[in-house]
């Protein structure tokens, strides 16, 4: 009897990310860090609340908006009270949000970026085909990384082992896009991947 074998991961941002912004203070361009402190800012029943980012070198803070004149009705209080107790969680949280980072134009450092690919969970059907194992790398950032590179980092081989197996038919991508990608591998490989 043949079986599909499907394995899931997931890759997770290890820590917030980083700034790269022209700092007046400094004159060029630095590196700006999460503070994990939040500003917030009432005008009558509108709010706006910040993530405090601040440049590595001297300390100049930039703020990466979050609400911008929103009613505080819309912002839950159990929310609302995690932005005035700076809860840090909250602020890594926010700190990781690639869609935030795009709303406020912020550029990105992708050389500081720290993640890490966690097994979900594996799977063992029957099948009436030849033996297949599927992998499945979700990617909720939707983090721009070859998918030779997270290959090897799911599987263990080198980059260049990846794609000499990509090449030979070891292993074929099924279907890639930002927020996944999935590739089955040959049976002889599945040790790789334990």
């Amino acid at each position: 009897m043949c079986y599909l074998i499907k394995i899931e991961y997931e890759m997770i941002l290890e820590d917030s990310l980083w700034i790269i912004r022209n700092c007046p203070k400094c004159g060029g361009k630095t590196h700006y860090k999460n503070t994990k402190k939040f500003r917030i800012n009432a005008n009558g029943n509108k709010l706006d609340i910040w993530l405090i980012y601040q440049c590595a070198e001297c300390k100049h803070m930039f703020k990466l908006t979050i609400y911008e004149r929103r009613k505080a009705s819309s912002i839950s209080k159990e929310e609302y009270q995690r932005f005035l107790d700076n809860d840090e969680r909250l602020a890594e949280l926010y700190g990781k949000n690639m869609q935030l980072f795009g709303t406020n134009k912020a550029n990105i450092d992708f050389d500081r970026l720290h993640y890490d690919f966690v097994k979900l969970h594996e799977t063992t059907e029957s099948s009436r085909l030849e033996e297949q194992i599927i992998i499945t790398i979700k990617n909720p950032c939707q983090i721009k990384i070859r998918s030779e590179k997270q290959i090897a980092m799911v599987l263990g081989p080198s980059r260049n082992q990846v794609k000499g197996l990509l090449a030979n038919g070891e292993i074929e991508i099924k279907l890639e896009l930002r927020q996944s990608l999935s590739f089955g591998i040959s049976p002889c490989l599945f040790p790789m991947v334990l």
